[in-house]
């Protein structure tokens, strides 16, 4: 395989909300935030779903290469159940390979309840369910082994059995790309987050919020200078701003697209990160990634869902 991703194996459960909302059940807007099975159930009795979907980051990336064209596999833990089962027909309904030794576990597939507000913003409520359970025994490196590279979600990374499971798969790995996906894990995990992108990663995705938090700056030019510094490839979303890239010392631009109809944010920067892997695994210049996954990242939001 060209790429295999390893993540979140979660079922997205789509939902128009208003801010009165948010604001009544404490959740702050475009973040995400870890509840539990009761939680999540109680925010959903209140509200209408709109689409159900396989999701989980990783996974939505991989299925925008898919849909490219590229051959590439998803790993993530889920349970036997009916959620769980959905969830590996969804994928495989879009030519992904679901490369998971599947068994029964105690915790039910985890599900993301994804808030949609009139402004198009997204805010989301997980629960991880079996899949923030994910320990060693759950990677298997000969998939590893057999692809070019793997791309990880900052989402999946946490202390104990998580953090194990991510190290025993960069150490298998050629090539190892990984997503920052979100404020709230880059503030909770800085210092793991830090030493993975200075010595354990070829490739970043982060958003302009995420990497001026993970170097504690309010500067984009010193966000710049330190990655120029640790000569990796990183690639980060500025929303209206556009998109820019760092290899080694050169740094690519590529403007936003304009003239949107903007319906849903989800999966905006998912589908930015296919876009421009697309473009890494088949050579393409950076300015040409930056513009392919501008591209699509331009097309998922102008639709409900992170599919195009």
């Amino acid at each position: 395989m060209k790429i295999l991703g390893i993540g979140n194996a979660i079922v997205d459960v789509l939902c128009k909300v208003n801010d009165e909302f948010l604001e009544k059940n404490l959740l702050t807007k475009s973040t995400m935030k870890l509840v539990n099975e009761i939680e999540f159930k109680n925010l959903l009795s209140s509200i209408s779903i709109e689409e159900t979907i396989s999701g989980g980051s990783v996974a939505n990336s991989i299925v925008g290469l898919s849909q490219l064209g590229n051959n590439g596999g998803f790993s993530g833990k889920k349970n036997n159940d009916s959620l769980g089962v959905k969830y590996e027909q969804g994928l495989l309904k879009e030519n992904v390979k679901y490369l998971y030794k599947k068994k029964n576990e105690i915790l039910p597939t985890g599900t993301c309840l994804i808030l949609i507000t009139p402004d198009s913003e997204r805010t989301m409520c997980t629960f991880l369910g079996t899949a923030g359970k994910i320990d060693e025994r759950d990677v298997d490196t000969q998939f590893i082994k057999n692809s070019e590279m793997i791309f990880l979600e900052g989402y999946l990374w946490d202390e104990g059995s998580p953090k194990k499971a991510f190290n025993k798969a960069i150490s298998a790995a050629q090539k190892v790309a990984m997503s920052l996906s979100d404020l709230f894990c880059v503030e909770r995990h800085k210092k793991d987050f830090l030493d993975l992108v200075k010595n354990k990663l070829d490739i970043i995705f982060a958003n302009e919020q995420e990497i001026l938090s993970l170097i504690d700056t309010n500067s984009f030019d010193e966000a710049i200078s330190f990655l120029k510094k640790i000569k990796k490839t990183a690639v980060i979303t500025r929303g209206s701003k556009g998109a820019v890239s760092i290899n080694d010392n050169i740094v690519t631009e590529c403007s936003a697209k304009t003239n949107l109809n903007i319906v849903d944010l989800t999966g905006a920067g998912d589908l930015f990160a296919a876009g421009y892997l697309h473009g890494y695994i088949n050579n393409l210049s950076p300015k040409d990634c930056l513009i392919k996954g501008t591209d699509l990242s331009a097309k998922i939001i102008q639709k409900i869902g992170a599919r195009i």
